[in-house]
């Protein structure tokens, strides 16, 4: 007989982890979630628990959030740009069927999820992506059924409103990252350009601890551009290795020296043009751990 825990997990952790936009946050909650389950199935005392599954979903929701209580604050206290701690599938295997399918894990969607709050969070990821009932979702938070359909509302008019809800081909995608990476260690500013949109947002996350592009999101191909091959050219280091991986459900780029990973970049594209619209770089050493 399999331990119902280690069944569900895959589906805890793909499920936590859009909520809180952390890996290291998201092993703490399964952790407190096994704990509350180990408890409660080694008490002599205590009735069985018919439906595991819910059981372990209902624990796992509201310690995250919980947990997304003490993110806000670090937020609050972070130094620069903000971003989701970088997620491998083939880190957690057995949550890549979870994970992979789903665009809620994506860096531009996580980001978009950011500006709710977390019992919004919560609904939008049971709902819209799980497809939880929205009367189960008010027995998980403890919440009256039709509270829960108006907050499911307006998360997913706040979130259509601002993300797309077709994605470019991985393929393609994957093309317009070598060719990135490939114009800013060519130093080539005419050859990002082409690739960039004309509404192109570069988030860069140092955290204060490795080199960014600056505190705060910048706009437009031509300053980011500038900035981003500056940046590199100042930065030079003599052998950078790059290589592929799928992060956060994209295609994405590793960017390291030795044995060291500098960065991860993502990138998001215009549907119809191919074009770059979003650029997301994670340098924060803190947050490259899990890849």
């Amino acid at each position: 007989m399999t331990d119902p825990f280690l069944d569900h997990r895959p589906l805890l952790f793909s499920l936590v982890y859009p909520i809180l936009g952390s890996v290291t946050d998201t092993e703490d909650v399964l952790q407190e979630t096994w704990l509350a389950w180990s408890g409660r199935v080694g008490s002599p005392t205590a009735e069985p628990i018919e439906n595991p599954r819910a059981y372990l979903v209902r624990i796992a929701v509201n310690r995250a959030l919980d947990r997304r209580e003490s993110i806000n604050r670090r937020q609050e206290e972070y130094i620069g740009t903000w971003l989701p701690e970088p997620f491998a599938a083939d880190v957690v295997p057995d949550a890549a069927e979870h994970t992979e399918r789903a665009e809620q894990v994506s860096m531009a969607m996580l980001v978009v999820l950011e500006t709710l709050n977390p019992t919004e969070r919560a609904v939008f990821v049971l709902h819209e992506v799980f497809g939880y009932p929205h009367t189960e979702i008010a027995t998980i938070l403890g919440r009256r059924a039709p509270a829960v359909r108006q907050i499911a509302h307006r998360a997913r008019e706040h979130v259509h409103a601002r993300r797309p809800r077709y994605e470019a081909d991985p393929a393609v995608r994957r093309q317009v990252t070598e060719r990135f990476v490939a114009a800013i260690l060519d130093g080539d500013v005419e050859a990002l350009l082409k690739l960039l949109a004309p509404s192109v947002t570069l988030w860069a996350d140092g955290g204060g601890k490795a080199p960014a592009a600056g505190p705060r999101p910048l706009h437009g191909p031509e300053r980011i551009a500038q900035v981003i091959v500056r940046g590199a050219a100042r930065r030079a280091i003599p052998a950078v290795d790059v290589s592929y991986r799928t992060v956060n459900g994209s295609p994405a780029a590793l960017l390291s020296a030795g044995s060291v990973l500098l960065a991860v970049v993502v990138l998001d594209l215009v549907a119809d043009s191919g074009q770059v619209c979003g650029i997301y770089t994670v340098t924060n050493p803190d947050k490259l751990s899990h890849i």
